[in-house]
């Protein structure tokens, strides 16, 4: 049976709350605590949980999900795996948490993943409806953002492993440019593919977020002028890869009408097939990488799931040459899409073939996301669209390379012209 545990928690409502002294860090721990505690039966998004401390910065007091492939001081880091159930606690967090910690947020626990953030699925399920699957691999933390548990929390991104699991559960996410953080104290897949990720409840709210984590200006904060240019929009329809459904291209369709509402030019992606191309080089970069990063788990691929165990035995008998050819193509592109969009600010499309299965034995497809990841391009998932059933309906807007700042303008934007 279906039940909706939709109610993300405004993590720029909780930072104006905490600034004017109307809440106290120990009361968005007590909230976080008793919204995990009332729907943790249903969801089954954390993995473990801690006893916060307390941090300074912008964040500070707000309750954060660490997904377990990123180390937290104190915490075994289990990546969803049987062969590290009996992981040690980690003796330091992360390069990512100890930036997100400066910045003020406080780990509160590890949040599920799929088994090495690959395809085989925990037990979270979709907080929008929990007879469907919240997407991967960074499960929980999408689940949790969406279920109001937390406001702040953070993925990986190799394939579509922050991007789906958004549009899937109706929240937003940044994946940020390939290399912007780095990745010490995270358990990959693909050095040349992974991204750090985090999800929360809105567009705006990841501006906040990203601005306290890099110190760049809050583009949706007071104060912030109104875009004076308008948006120059490269809209992808993802045609050639036929995986669209027709709740989803209805939803471009929206997508296109509401930018045009809100003065934006609107162009069509003209490389249509190179982004095909990518799709189909990216899954080979990971497979040849990820039979090496996880040289260990491969010696042991009997105790591995059958999709992990098939892609890094892929990845293993994969020739030099198919690998360095499909990195050949993946340059070649990333040549192609940045003079692309030199003239343009963004690219939008479909984060997602459509609303997320029903059932929690898969998590869907990650295709939208590959071309992108394999250039390394930030991408926000911008909520608010929903299917005839109600699901969820995430779109994409991907931008110039180490751009979060003017991407995340851009997500505003449109998140904003979808709501008006």
């Amino acid at each position: 049976m279906s039940t909706s545990l939709w109610q993300p928690w405004s993590l720029r409502e909780l930072v104006s709350d905490l600034d004017r002294g109307a809440t106290t860090p120990a009361q968005a721990m007590a909230r976080s605590a008793a919204r995990i505690e009332a729907t943790e039966p249903d969801l089954k998004a954390w993995v473990v949980r801690q006893e916060p401390g307390t941090e300074v910065g912008r964040l500070g007091g707000v309750p954060l999900g660490v997904k377990d492939i990123i180390d937290v001081a104190g915490l075994p880091t289990r990546c969803g795996s049987s062969l590290r159930a009996d992981a040690t606690p980690a003796d330091e967090d992360a390069a990512i948490v100890s930036a997100w910690r400066r910045a003020g947020a406080v780990p509160v626990g590890k949040t599920v993943t799929t088994e090495f953030a690959f395809f085989s699925p925990g037990p979270t399920a979709n907080p929008a409806a929990t007879d469907h699957t919240p997407g991967g691999s960074s499960s929980g933390s999408a689940a949790a953002v969406g279920a109001g548990q937390v406001p702040l929390a953070l993925g990986s991104q190799t394939a579509g492993s922050v991007t789906r699991p958004a549009a899937y559960c109706g929240v937003a996410a940044l994946v940020m440019s390939h290399g912007r953080f780095p990745v010490d104290g995270v358990t990959g897949l693909s050095e040349s593919l992974d991204s750090h990720g985090v999800y929360a409840a809105t567009a705006s709210d990841l501006a906040l977020a990203w601005s306290a984590l890099s110190g760049e200006p809050d583009v949706a904060g007071e104060g912030v002028p109104d875009r004076v240019e308008p948006l120059q929009v490269l809209l992808w329809s993802a045609a050639p890869l036929g995986v669209l459904d027709p709740a989803m291209r209805d939803a471009l369709d929206t997508t296109r009408a509401a930018l045009e509402a809100s003065g934006a030019r609107i162009d069509d992606f003209p490389e249509e097939q190179l982004v095909a191309d990518l799709t189909v080089a990216h899954p080979v970069v990971m497979a040849y990488e990820a039979a090496r990063e996880r040289a260990a788990e491969l010696a042991r691929a009997d105790q591995l799931s059958d999709p992990l165990a098939g892609l890094l035995r892929a990845g293993a008998e994969t020739s030099r040459r198919d690998y360095d050819a499909a990195l050949a193509l993946v340059a070649q592109g990333r040549e192609r899409v940045a003079e692309l969009l030199g003239s343009y600010s963004v690219i939008v499309g479909a984060a997602a073939p459509g609303a997320a299965p029903r059932g929690l034995g898969a998590t869907g497809d990650p295709v939208l996301s590959r071309a992108w990841q394999a250039l390394g391009l930030p991408v926000v998932t911008v909520p608010g669209l929903r299917d005839g059933e109600g699901m969820p309906l995430g779109i994409q807007v991907i931008g110039h390379h180490r751009s979060e700042t003017a991407l995340l303008s851009a997500a505003c934007t449109l998140e904003q012209s979808l709501v008006s």
